[in-house]
């Protein structure tokens, strides 16, 4: 894999990490699912739950429950994360090639942050289990109690607080969230298609542009970067 040599320390590189770095969508759903049994409803086998990956929890768990026909969003939320960080962290892999990724950008001189909607100290704990942490300029995530996870509002507050230039940065996910995260922000949003948002999501939110393989990202990063350098986001 080539070190992305034409980046250098004004650079920023901004990763999603559920669908984007890890393979999270068992270790979620089983979660979701002891939690869903510990209000003493059997899941729904036929549900398919891949929509609920990426997004802030809160968001989507009353929607879940729903199918139960029950309110007891904040209960559910807090059996989940009892779960979560029990094991269904642990069944969370890296996809193949993203920690060759993680090492090249890191090697190019240009800074690697973490923007995820999951509360920043699970995703350090997952990044430290992996020991992938090192690699990361910073990590930036919701709170412990799910506020703080919007991606426009996450990705302003790291831009600020890093002095990265709009034209400088890139951030890089699986699902319409980062796209429009980025876009509200005024930087570049490149999708990636083996995570749990489709073609047409990332399409109609306005990616950038879309790789199919982490073996294709640093080229489009690199490629995306040296754009964003001559011609600013305008969206």
């Amino acid at each position: 894999m080539n070190v992305l040599s034409s980046l250098n320390h004004r650079d920023a590189v901004l990763l999603d990490l559920d669908g984007t770095i890890i393979d999270s969508r068992a270790g979620i759903i089983n979660s979701l699912h002891d939690a869903i049994r510990d209000l003493g409803h059997e899941p729904d086998p036929a549900e398919d739950l891949t929509w609920v990956v990426g997004p802030p929890l809160h968001d989507l768990v009353a929607r879940v429950l729903t199918h139960y026909g029950d309110d007891r969003a904040e209960e559910a939320v807090r059996r989940y994360r009892y779960h979560y960080e029990r094991r269904g962290m642990h069944r969370s892999p890296v996809f193949p090639g993203m920690r060759e990724v993680i090492e090249a950008v890191t090697a190019s001189g240009a800074r690697l942050f973490l923007a995820t909607s999951k509360p920043v100290h699970l995703a350090r704990a997952i990044l430290e289990l992996r020991e992938l942490t090192p690699y990361f300029t910073a990590l930036y995530g919701a709170r412990p109690d799910d506020t703080g996870a919007e991606k426009p509002e996450l990705i302003a507050q790291l831009l600020e607080e890093h002095d990265i230039a709009r034209n400088r940065a890139i951030m890089v996910g699986d699902r319409r969230f980062d796209i429009s995260g980025a876009h509200a922000n005024h930087i570049r949003g490149l999708g990636v298609l083996w995570g749990y948002g489709d073609e047409e999501e990332l399409t109609e939110a306005g990616a950038d542009a879309l790789v199919t393989d982490p073996g294709e990202l640093m080229a489009a990063i690199r490629g995306q970067l040296a754009a964003a350098h001559i011609h600013p986001a305008a969206k």
